[in-house]
């Protein structure tokens, strides 16, 4: 049965609970009311009319206004997730200990040959950091975080800022301490994170730090420690690198509404 507004008498029964209205009538009752608003008022002036439910409402409010007298607002913070998760703290710790270590080699060992340890690592660290930042497996909040208005492409940017500003001053002092010039490490890092980011836009943030990762030790790591040759981080590259910051971050920017899709959150 359907009702374009419920009569008096039904609006009546439905306010005092009537328990011989047929079931077909309450039922459009109900639904209407859901939709509409003027009979919602009328329900309202309707049941005001009913002991029970003035009784019910008196009572219910004379309990909880002296507990909302007593209650204080609660003061309003600024939330830690913007900007950082839990498990970033690990990965950030993980990724400082690694620069000491590259530190350590550099004045102890010469099994790069020649190639500076901190040059060949210091790039591509801060991609550990990136992945901790926006993952759906590493952080145990991210299902709720990735569904708040804050999520997408403003989100990482705010992580990933978290992870180059602890993770930059550590390679800073490293370079100081090694001897590396700062444009030959700092350009290559910047780039690969871009590139991470824009690549992280088609195939999801956590598989664009593992697949850079990987290509960074198939084409960097290994020939430096197999043949002691330095290769894209010579001075020469350091234009390529300048144009591959560039490109990354257009490609980012052009895409920003990918990073609050499925896809992104791989």
């Amino acid at each position: 049965m359907s009702v374009e507004h419920p009569s008096d008498r039904l609006v009546d029964g439905y306010a005092r609970g009537d328990t011989d209205l047929p079931a077909d009538e309450l039922w459009a009752v109900e639904a209407h009311m859901e939709r509409c608003a003027d009979c919602r008022g009328r329900l309202a002036g309707a049941a005001a009319d009913v002991p029970a439910v003035t009784a019910l409402l008196t009572a219910v409010r004379d309990g909880l206004e002296p507990a909302l007298d007593r209650s204080t607002p609660a003061p309003r913070r600024r939330r830690p997730t913007a900007w950082a998760t839990p498990v970033m703290g690990p990965w950030l710790a993980m990724v400082i200990g690694v620069s000491v270590v590259a530190v350590l080699l550099d004045r102890t060992a010469g099994w790069t040959r020649g190639a500076p340890p901190v040059l060949l690592l210091a790039p591509a660290l801060p991609l550990a950091g990136v992945a901790a930042a926006w993952s759906r497996g590493l952080d145990p909040a991210f299902e709720l975080t990735a569904v708040t208005p804050r999520a997408g492409l403003s989100l990482l940017l705010r992580r990933t800022l978290t992870v180059l500003a602890v993770v930059l001053p550590v390679h800073l002092v490293a370079g100081l301490l090694t001897g590396v010039a700062l444009a030959q490490w700092l350009l290559p890092s910047l780039a690969l994170t871009a590139t991470a980011l824009a690549l992280g836009s088609v195939i999801g943030v956590g598989r664009a730090t593992a697949a850079l990762g990987a290509l960074w030790t198939a084409a960097v790591l290994a020939p430096a420690a197999a043949l002691g040759r330095l290769f894209l981080l010579q001075p020469e590259h350091l234009p390529l690198w300048a144009l591959t910051l560039a490109a990354a971050t257009v490609v980012t920017l052009a895409r920003r509404r990918a990073y609050t899709t499925p896809k992104s959150l791989r």
